[in-house]
Order: structure tokens, then C-alpha cells, then sequence
């Protein structure tokens, strides 16, 4: 897989990369490339607005591109709302992009957060997947703030 990253902001993107390109291995997603774009909370919004008919900021979208020739993604993360929730949160900014990040794949994967049910799964998910990907001692889920 391909990733595709866009960002004005210091990351370790190398990271992510690898752990993404794991992801996409063991959730048998089969992408051929994803798109990451690190943006602003103004572009999020916009993107919200324009394809999703929301009013209200979020810190990812998600388009799942693919189909019978194209197996293709792409992500925009909010690095905004993400130190916002990271403050919230009291963890470090880098845990809580790792995770939006995985919630982004998990979302491709047909994991889904709406119902209360739906987001245990996915913190119990993101949580597996902080671990053996970036080695991070995380924050118990019940006290995680939902991630649209």
C-alpha cells in the first residue's frame, strides 16, 4: 500500500506510515494507496459541510474509495481537534493522533461508532491496536471522548 501524507506540521509521519501499512495487512483491507491530509479544524468543517451535510467540527472524515477498479482511501485529521482532545483527555497529542489515525482505518474496515455498543468495539479496537502498533500505555476507553 501506498500512503499518500500532507501536512505543514511536525509528525512522525514515518510512523504512522509503517503502522497504517501494518493495518491495512492485518484488517485485510487490500488498499492499494491511502491519503492522509493534516489539516486544519476550518477544513475539516468545510469537508463536513460539503460531503457529509455536518455543522460542527470533528477531528476525521473518511472516504472509503474503493470499488471493483480503485482500492483507494482517504483521511483528513483535524491535528486542531486533535491536541484539543489530547488537552481534554490529559495524554500526550502524539497518542490521540495514533489513534484517530487507527479510528480512520477501523472506519474503512466497516467498524462503525454510532451506537453505544459500536464504540466499545472500536475503543477496545483502537486501544489492541495503540498497543502492538505504537507501544503506547493508553488511557482506559470509558474515558475516551467519542470520535466522529
Amino acid at each position: 500500500m501506498i500512503i499518500e501524507a500532507e501536512t505543514i506540521f511536525k509528525i512522525p509521519l514515518n510512523k504512522i506510515k509503517k503502522a497504517l501499512q501494518i493495518l491495512n495487512t492485518e484488517l485485510n483491507l487490500n488498499l492499494d494507496c491511502l491519503f492522509l491530509h493534516f489539516v486544519s479544524d476550518e477544513d475539516v468543517l468545510q469537508i463536513n459541510k460539503q460531503y457529509l451535510n455536518h455543522n460542527y467540527y470533528t477531528d476525521i472524515i473518511t472516504f472509503d474509495l474503493r470499488d471493483e477498479i480503485t482500492k483507494d482511501a482517504e483521511i483528513y485529521i483535524s491535528l486542531e481537534r486533535i491536541e484539543e482532545n489530547a488537552k481534554d483527555l490529559s495524554i500526550p497529542m502524539l497518542e490521540e493522533l495514533y489513534r484517530v489515525c487507527i479510528h480512520g482505518l477501523l472506519h474503512i474496515a466497516g467498524y462503525k461508532d454510532k451506537s453505544n455498543e459500536e464504540k466499545i468495539v472500536m475503543r477496545e479496537m483502537e486501544e489492541r491496536y495503540l498497543t502492538s502498533l505504537f507501544h503506547v500505555k493508553h488511557v482506559p476507553a470509558s474515558n475516551k471522548k467519542s470520535t466522529g
